[in-house]
């Protein structure tokens, strides 16, 4: 928590900080890999030493010792330290995932928002629509057009279209 030289908090309330870093994904992002820098560092050191311990234990014997006892003794301390470390690089994994999946939320979130206002303005349009004028006939009014080959007489079945053939 950071405070000024007084003693009190910047923020009245303390969760004002990360309040705000929740609220948007560059700064969450940053946030949580200020966390990795720092964790990918701790495993760094923690890996060094992995290797120091285990030269260490397997190379301390008792007298009388046979072959591999030293060795079976260390597997205890080694595995607790591999534990140790699997479990830090999948913090490290989910915290870069926690990253991704904040900023594709806000992607998400303006998707759906223009999904929607293309569904609210494709449903005002089917309500209603908007018809052409007529085309005018000069031919007269019950004859057809002679331009409209189509409905006068199709000239090849595939300028039937829908209609079935005769």
């Amino acid at each position: 928590m950071s405070t000024d030289q007084s003693g009190k908090s910047f923020f009245p309330d303390p969760s004002e900080a990360l309040r705000q870093v929740a609220q948007t994904p560059a700064a969450y992002g940053h946030y949580l890999a200020d966390f990795q820098r720092v964790l990918l560092d701790m495993q760094a050191k923690l890996e060094i030493l992995q290797q120091e311990t285990q030269v260490h234990c397997r190379n301390t014997r008792v007298k009388g010792d046979k072959w591999g006892q030293a060795r079976l003794r260390s597997y205890p301390v080694e595995k607790s330290l591999n534990d140790v470390l699997k479990n830090l690089q999948r913090v490290c994994a989910g915290l870069e995932k926690s990253a991704h999946k904040r900023h594709a939320h806000d992607e998400k979130v303006e998707e759906t928002k223009k999904q929607r206002k293309a569904n609210a303005e494709l449903k005002a349009r089917r309500n209603s629509p908007t018809l052409p004028p007529a085309p005018e006939n000069p031919a007269g009014q019950g004859a057809q057009a002679p331009g409209n080959s189509y409905a006068a007489h199709p000239e090849t079945i595939y300028d039937l279209g829908r209609r079935e053939s005769a």
